[in-house]
């Protein structure tokens, strides 16, 4: 029976507001990033990143939390069919926060939260078989009702023949044996809690845990003896964890000592941040397991995962994608700080971005000079001419994907803000225009540290007037500023875009630009997107694409712009970018929306009638485009045969 998903987790899901400063008290942290956490949420995440196809049974608020997290769950690739929205209850949160490598302050607010209302209603069959397996956690174990809901899950799972999985992910304070105030204590002993775990562990074909977990699974501190408790009671293959000792797995008899348990290797990095290990280490586990590997090659993907977990900050935002975990083991360890090994995290950043991109239909407002110099311009009728503009593109967007906008913040405000979670694609300028060295927008702040402040939706987008001859001190000055925009976008998990336009410097060849993106590459800048001029020739698109595809196979790709161009030379600009797979789309502004701001500033037309002709020249050039593209493609397929 062909099954839709590979495992579906079950159990707590939370908000996770980390405290971004490191080394201090939770008390005196003021500033928090915030990610989606609850250990079988974040083995969900982990798992899809890994190229397994996972779902999540769980349950958030009707709010604004619990929409970021089933929202974040489908950008990662993960089945939000299982998750139920709570009318009556909010959605966990969770503080936390870095305050050394082994302590970490933790509060759960989960008094009466979304995903402790799951009950057995809540179990679909339907959804359960559809996978091949049921991963629990211990959380869902510690109460009735939400653990009557997880056995329905394990029992459908085991009637047909489904692989189920426990990951014992002992909480104290979330049993009831620890205080509000002990959120990191990881082990109290408890009888009751034994007693309550050893009646489901025969429900399990493999159950994971550190020694402490296997304590209180057990019933006792001896570790051995405690594996030993629990297979009796359970033919499960066990994992124990051991931290730096790595792990692990006993498909039989308890040996006498732990190293005589089936090993992978080993990583030997920094720890920065234990939070979230044991699910970035289960999430590499169950890729092995439910790929059929051995133990060998299962814990080696499993220490990996912890690996980067304990390197970096926040759960989720982890763990590593299937290509870069590839990479990682070709190449190996070259610094024990993972997060600052610098070509490692730009594989994590490309491979783990935001949504996917194949087309951008881009109409491009972010023009402010253009505007001032217009009769009749103000800042407010300038500021009331974009929100037309974002109607039109909307107009034609329609609901539909592979759209986007460029628009400013100083002219164009209150459309920026407008667009945030349309779906559009949202370029934003930073540079001031015609600048040569580059200035910025002053809001951005001297240090960029306005950043923080942007959606993060919003694609940070810088124009560069640079060609190869520049002198010595315009090319290091401009080097310079592109670097540090660059570092602020990626320190704020912000995509780049980099647009240059040597045309208006001096004369080009098929090599002009190929040129500049060299340059930029070797001083360290990794544009997510390039925006390019549109070239005249087959070669200058050719040198292009290949000095992208050299230094980085796994940028978003090329916006080719307009440069103010009529729509008959657009097409045939169009019809050359388009033979590029790498060129994803246009940016075009002035031949959209340039007739009609000229006429409406004065008076002339309407808002309806600007949206009106705005949207048909955005539509036409979006046909223009996709026929272009269809072109290419059956060329493409008949030189091929």
């Amino acid at each position: 029976m062909t099954k839709n998903l590979d495992l579906i987790t079950i159990g707590r899901s939370s908000v996770d507001l980390y405290g971004a400063q490191i080394g201090g008290r939770l008390e005196d942290m003021g500033a928090f990033d915030k990610y989606i956490g609850g250990s079988p949420t974040n083995i969900a995440c982990g798992t899809a990143r890994l190229g397994l196809k996972s779902g999540v049974v769980t349950a958030v608020g009707d709010e604004h939390m619990g929409r970021f997290i089933k929202e974040q769950l489908a950008r990662e690739g993960v089945s939000t069919q299982g998750v139920k929205v709570d009318p009556d209850r909010l959605t966990a949160l969770v503080l936390l926060g870095i305050r050394d490598s082994e302590q970490f302050p933790l509060i759960f607010y989960r008094e009466n939260c979304a995903d402790m209302g799951l009950t057995v209603d809540d179990i679909d069959e339907e959804f359960v078989t559809s996978a091949r397996a049921v991963v629990a956690t211990g959380t869902h174990l510690s109460n009735p009702q939400v653990e009557a809901a997880t056995l329905k899950a394990l029992e459908i799972a085991r009637t047909n023949d489904m692989q189920t999985a426990l990951d014992i992910d002992y909480r104290p304070n979330l049993w009831g044996v620890a205080g509000h105030g002990d959120g990191e204590s990881r082990f109290v002993e408890s009888a009751e809690v034994t007693s309550r775990l050893q009646t489901t562990l025969h429900l399990f074909d493999l159950i994971v845990g550190t020694e402490e977990e296997f304590h209180i699974a057990g019933g006792t501190t001896d570790t051995i003896a405690a594996l030993r408790a629990v297979r009796a009671v359970s033919g499960a293959t066990l994992v124990c964890k051991r931290g730096a000792d790595g792990a692990v797995a006993f498909t039989g008899d308890i040996p006498e000592s732990l190293d005589d348990g089936q090993s992978g290797p080993g990583f030997p990095i920094e720890v920065f941040n234990v939070l979230g290990a044991g699910d970035g280490f289960m999430s590499g586990l169950l890729k092995g397991w439910l790929d059929g590997e051995d133990w060998a090659n299962t814990l080696k993907y499993a220490n990996a995962c912890g690996a980067f977990a304990v390197s970096r900050h926040g759960c989720t935002p982890a763990y590593p994608s299937w290509d870069e975990l590839q990479f990682f083991f070709e190449r190996g360890i070259k610094q024990p700080d993972l997060r600052n090994d610098v070509e490692l995290e730009q594989v994590h950043w490309a491979t783990n971005r935001r949504g996917t991109w194949s087309s951008v239909k881009t109409f491009a407002f972010d023009h402010r000079l253009q505007l001032e110099e217009m009769d009749g311009y103000s800042l407010k009728k300038a500021s009331t001419f974009k929100r037309l503009c974002l109607d039109a593109a909307l107009q034609v967007q329609n609901g539909q994907s592979g759209f986007g906008i460029l628009c400013d913040n100083r002219i164009g405000r209150q459309a920026l803000h407008a667009a945030s979670g349309s779906g559009l694609w949202i370029g934003r300028p930073t540079e001031l225009p015609g600048s040569r060295p580059i200035e910025f927008e002053p809001e951005l702040g001297e240090d960029f540290g306005q950043l923080r402040e942007w959606p993060k939706e919003n694609v940070v987008k810088l124009l560069v007037f640079c060609h190869p001859d520049d002198d010595v001190d315009t090319k290091k000055t401009q080097e310079e500023r592109v670097k540090r925009l660059f570092t602020a976008a990626r320190r704020n998990d912000l995509e780049f875009l980099l647009e240059v336009i040597p045309s208006k410097v001096g004369p080009v060849d098929d090599m002009t630009t190929p040129k500049l993106i060299q340059q930029f590459y070797d001083v360290g800048v990794y544009p997510d997107w390039w925006k390019l001029e549109p070239f005249k020739t087959d070669a200058a698109w050719s040198n292009a694409v290949k000095a992208i595809g050299r230094n980085d196979p796994r940028t978003r790709g090329i916006v080719v712009l307009g440069l103010d161009a009529p729509e008959s030379e657009l097409a045939a600009s169009f019809a050359l970018a388009a033979r590029q797979p790498l060129v994803k789309g246009f940016a075009v502004g002035r031949t959209i929306f340039g007739d009609a701001a000229r006429a409406w500033m004065k008076g002339e037309i309407s808002d309806v009638d600007a949206v009106d002709q705005m949207a048909a020249r955005f539509a036409g050039l979006c046909d223009v485009w996709d026929a272009a593209r269809v072109d290419a493609r059956l060329n493409r397929e008949k030189a091929n045969g």
